[in-house]
């Protein structure tokens, strides 16, 4: 079953504009995060560049040498760009480029890493979405503990009306996925492969899902298949394009820190979710706290760091409150003086105690027993023990 396409997006029987088309040609023949050609695209049309990788009259371009510029032409006979845009219309996607106005700006602050395009796949405008969204992310061999609080977590991320962005992996993110899915939310999913190819397979369904519920989203064309260095190069995606990072759980060399780090370089909050000091799958969360990073327990504490000023404040953590914290600062000095024991203590040793006047001591004593914090036994007094 096809997806629905937001508002807008229909481009039935119209032919793709030159620079959409350049674009996803230059999105096959380049690797994701490719800085030489994002610096060129900072010069020229997308038009222009395939036309001067085509004919080999590169003008002087830094970090375009040679051997680079023969790969970029060994590449560029094979696609066609036109099938790439049908097979992923067919699909109900479409392949957005900077200039659309479903293009998040955000991502401009990747400079020369900027995706070159992206494909998407799903209901809701990217751009808007993302204005309101929050990365979830960590560890695929996730523990039971770091599953559920990355469902709740996002979950209640979700009730708040923030969109949950991850990567459809194992563990963390599915999680996290599920979490705002469960509570009928939008979620997002960054893919490291094309948005028409379901891995891990294992999270088939839920990749599914989401591109019904919320969106998938790939800087890569239909069809291909990922590897290590595209899953890292996925992350700077989702940092950019989020307000903030969550890390739940992460070993030192979990791929979710590098998501934490490039959120942190373009400034965007970085936060982490502490676990038990004994396990590995929290050190590297521990250690980014420790480098900075704020710690967090719950969805409010996450919205007052990402939200607006003022509108999303948490609420102020406090342990129970206890009837003696209710008493007045007198009253409570006098209590602090009585003793617990059984002999008690009389009147002058109390004001001497407490620094107040034998007469105020005695009166406070007296409110005290009404309350049943003290009893008096003679001329003595003591602390009522609690059974």
């Amino acid at each position: 079953m096809r997806n629905p396409r937001p508002p807008g997006t229909d481009r039935t029987a119209v032919e793709p504009e030159p620079e959409r088309l350049a674009r996803a040609l230059l999105n096959r023949v380049s690797e994701p995060g490719d800085a030489v050609v994002g610096r060129w695209l900072g010069r020229l049309p997308a038009t222009e560049v395939v036309r001067a990788i085509r004919d080999g009259t590169v003008p002087a371009h830094p970090g375009l040498d040679p051997a680079r510029l023969a790969g970029y032409q060994a590449r560029l006979p094979g696609p066609d760009p036109a099938d790439d845009l049908k097979r992923v219309q067919d699909a109900g996607g479409r392949f957005i480029i900077p200039g659309d106005t479903e293009w998040p700006s955000q991502l401009d602050d990747l400079g020369d890493g900027r995706p070159i395009g992206l494909w998407t796949t799903g209901t809701g405008s990217l751009r808007l979405l993302a204005l309101r969204s929050v990365a979830v992310v960590g560890s695929r061999a996730c523990t039971a503990y770091g599953a559920h609080v990355a469902g709740e977590l996002s979950a209640e991320l979700a009730e708040r009306g923030w969109v949950v962005v991850s990567g459809a992996a194992y563990g963390i993110d599915a999680a996290a996925h599920r979490g705002a899915l469960a509570v009928g939310g939008t979620t997002v999913a960054v893919l490291a492969c094309g948005v028409d190819v379901a891995y891990p397979k294992g999270n088939a369904e839920l990749i599914r899902r989401i591109g019904v519920q919320g969106l998938l989203v790939s800087e890569l064309p239909p069809g291909e298949h990922p590897n290590r260095f595209r899953f890292v190069l996925r992350n700077r995606v989702i940092a950019a394009l989020t307000r903030g990072t969550v890390v739940v759980e992460a070993a030192m060399r979990s791929g979710a820190l590098s998501t934490a780090r490039r959120a942190r370089d373009l400034n965007r909050h970085t936060m982490g979710v502490a676990g038990p000091v004994t396990s590995e799958l929290s050190s590297g969360v521990h250690a980014l706290i420790r480098s900075g990073a704020t710690l967090v327990t719950d969805a409010a504490e996450v919205t007052e760091l990402i939200g607006a000023i003022g509108d999303d404040l948490a609420p102020q953590q406090a342990g129970p409150v206890l009837p003696r914290d209710l008493l007045e600062p007198g009253v409570a000095r006098v209590l602090e003086a009585v003793p617990a024991t059984a002999e008690g203590a009389p009147i002058e040793r109390l004001a001497r105690q407490s620094g107040l006047p034998p007469d105020e001591v005695l009166q406070k004593l007296y409110e005290l027993g009404s309350l049943g914090f003290v009893e008096r036994h003679g001329a003595h007094w003591r602390v009522v023990r609690r059974r």
